[in-house]
């Protein structure tokens, strides 16, 4: 005969309460769509030209770092983009992946990302999925929100 021990009533509750706690700290965690204040930035390869963009954006090549998660590790990418009214003119990404699959992800990222994103106004750009690469978006749109704080006039 198999026997359970279940844990009393007060035990439970309190385990469901540290549950639940904990996935409202998480949700937290996640990148928001709007509000760079969260989000980090690197402002080491900014270079705004200083010309004025659509008003709300200086015309300039930008760089930020963004980062995301895979199920084994935490990877990194650069993203640099030349702003010109507002609009997307040109965009360079580059990576640094901890694993092949990475390696492989980035790369169809990379290669994909230009059709998407040039041309584009900066506060339209939110991608999900690029050339079958799903977890490096979250880096690029990380990256972009530091962009965009930094070119704000």
């Amino acid at each position: 005969m198999i026997r359970t021990a279940l844990a009393h009533r007060p035990a439970r509750v309190g385990a469901t309460l540290a549950a639940v706690a904990g996935i409202a700290l998480l949700a937290g965690c996640t990148p928001a769509s709007g509000g760079a204040a969260d989000e980090p930035s690197d402002d080491a390869g900014s270079t705004g030209s200083g010309s004025t963009g659509s008003g709300t954006y200086a015309d300039g090549t930008y760089t930020a770092a963004g980062t995301y998660a895979t199920p084994e590790t935490v990877e990194t990418i650069s993203v640099t983009v030349t702003l010109e009214g507002g609009a997307v003119t040109e965009v360079e990404v580059t990576g640094d992946p901890q694993r092949a699959e990475s390696e492989q992800y980035q790369g169809q990222f990379i290669g994909g990302i230009a059709d998407v994103v040039v041309g584009q106004d900066i506060d339209e750009i939110q991608v999900s999925r690029v050339a079958g690469s799903s977890l490096t978006s979250g880096g690029f749109n990380q990256a972009i929100e530091a962009i965009k704080a930094d070119a704000a006039e």
